[in-house]
């Protein structure tokens, strides 16, 4: 191999690909970057594997890291947020798309007789906690001003944010979202009853009867809260294989849901911020969704797309960030133990807890302060199990983004399996390797964390691979070809 001068080029990054460019098995290389699609942050394995034939004691396949050209095997990190890796998120998008329409229209194990269920699309939003910026609307549909007398352009970096900050209550915004998870699970068990009181039946009876399934991704707002988007169905006992009875209709689950929704609440009691009473806002959204290929305005193909979009994102959407900020080292205690148990101050984060000191956090005034205020109320002994100075950066919500009953239609790990069978099919083919007999096939491997990421030269070919990725789903889009 020659071997090259590369000191006259500036760029790290260059030096470093030029140099991978000129490895005796760069394509290795490159075949490993191009099979990730474009992943932002993957993860590098090092380790081997054996697959043995236990009959015969022939091994059929081995495979070891130390024959790649780096070392090691990279594979995708898998994170759902866009603004983390787009690459991953789109995967997660699209797995999360499947899984609800296949609730709604069937298929992946769900029976096409599932889109006669009756089912909705609900919207439940956060209450308010003082006025902001926005943009309302006229009867008419135009847009009238916001109540500081000024027409917000949609891009305007005030909406959402208080009209009076200093009366604006953070404490109960940082606590709705905090319990957000919690107002969900009463929820879905008050209108498991409600739905038995309407229909005339205990709720033992309603059980045998019919089954209440859903699916639900939160959002956040501009203001910095949460609301939930859901898909409810009612289906038989047995779950989507059986439709419910004729009395289980579309107007009766919407009528339990409105009336649901006003009777959840949680009491926070505390002598910092008083008695609070935790309930959903006022602003509730309950529509049928229709089949596709009706004139309806809601279909089921386009709350699948909606919903998908919504679990690719995070509380960055709403202008925070998407890590956490807790000192690392010290766990955001701000002090590492002794072993004979004397406290020492972090030196990682002066004592102070943060991986970043807050009034250097690039975020909008409005953003801060509900991170100050997860702070200061996750110091409060009433509040500790909360854990808030870990979710900080969430402003405060600790729960899923996207979550589903058990019976509404196929789980995320089903469909990734599917497709870890489906790629292993790949290798057996490309090898020539015969399909394996599990009674007769064994596999024996070892894998070690290296680390993440991309060495400098490696994360510009992945950019140009998620570059080029984009540009050919743009031209299928507008109609290539």
């Amino acid at each position: 191999m020659v071997t090259l001068d590369l000191r006259h080029v500036a760029s790290p990054a260059v030096r470093d690909l030029l140099h991978m460019v000129n490895l005796p098995d760069f394509d290795r290389a490159q075949q490993q970057i191009e099979r990730l699609g474009g992943c932002t942050e993957p993860v590098r394995l090092t380790g081997h594997t054996t697959t043995v034939n236990t009959t015969t004691g022939e091994v059929l396949r081995s495979y070891t890291t130390s024959d790649e050209p780096t070392g090691s095997l990279l594979t995708a990190c898998g994170n759902r947020r866009s603004s983390r890796c787009p690459a991953c998120s789109r995967v997660y998008a699209a797995d999360t798309y499947h899984l609800i329409r296949a609730g709604l229209t069937g298929g992946k194990t769900v029976p096409e007789t599932v889109r006669t269920h009756p089912r909705v699309f609900a919207t439940l939003t956060a209450p308010s906690f003082g006025p902001v910026h926005n943009r309302p609307t006229a009867p008419g549909g135009g847009v009238r001003p916001c109540r500081c007398r000024k027409l917000h352009e949609p891009t305007d970096a005030l909406l959402g944010t208080p009209l009076a900050p200093a009366a604006y209550d953070y404490a109960g915004a940082v606590l709705f979202n905090a319990h957000a998870s919690a107002l969900w699970a009463r929820f879905t068990i008050y209108l498991r009853r409600e739905i038995a009181a309407r229909l005339g039946l205990t709720q033992k009876a309603a059980r045998s009867v019919l089954r209440v399934s859903f699916a639900k991704v939160a959002e956040y707002q501009k203001r910095g809260l949460v609301h939930f988007h859901a898909v409810i169905r009612l289906d038989g006992p047995d779950g989507s294989t059986q439709p419910p009875p004729p009395c289980a209709t579309v107007t009766m689950l919407a009528d339990a849901i409105r009336a649901t929704a006003t009777q959840v609440r949680i009491a926070v009691v505390s002598d910092a911020v008083g008695e609070r009473e935790l309930t959903w806002g006022e602003q509730l959204d309950v529509r049928e969704i229709a089949a596709f290929g009706t004139d309806a305005e809601l279909t089921d193909q386009g709350v699948a797309a909606y919903v998908a979009k919504y679990a690719t994102k995070s509380a960055d959407a709403s202008g925070t960030l998407d890590r956490a900020l807790y000192c690392r080292p010290c766990q955001g205690r701000g002090a590492t133990l002794l072993p004979h148990g004397t406290p020492i101050p972090c030196t990682a984060c002066d004592g102070t807890g943060q991986a970043r000191p807050l009034p250097r956090l690039a975020v909008a005034r409005h953003v801060r302060q509900m991170i100050r205020t997860c702070w200061e109320l996750g110091k409060l002994p009433e509040f500790a199990a909360l854990k808030l100075w870990k979710w900080a950066h969430m402003l405060g919500f600790r729960g899923h983004f996207s979550t589903k009953s058990r019976s509404y239609s196929v789980t995320l790990g089903a469909l990734r399996a599917a497709r870890r069978a489906w790629r292993a099919k790949q290798v057996r083919v490309h090898a020539g390797l015969p399909e394996p007999d599990p009674a007769s096939t064994l596999v024996v491997g070892h894998w070690a964390y290296l680390g993440t990421g991309y060495s400098p030269g490696a994360a510009l070919l992945a950019a140009a691979v998620w570059h080029r990725r984009e540009l050919a789903r743009q031209f299928a889009a507008e109609g290539g070809c």
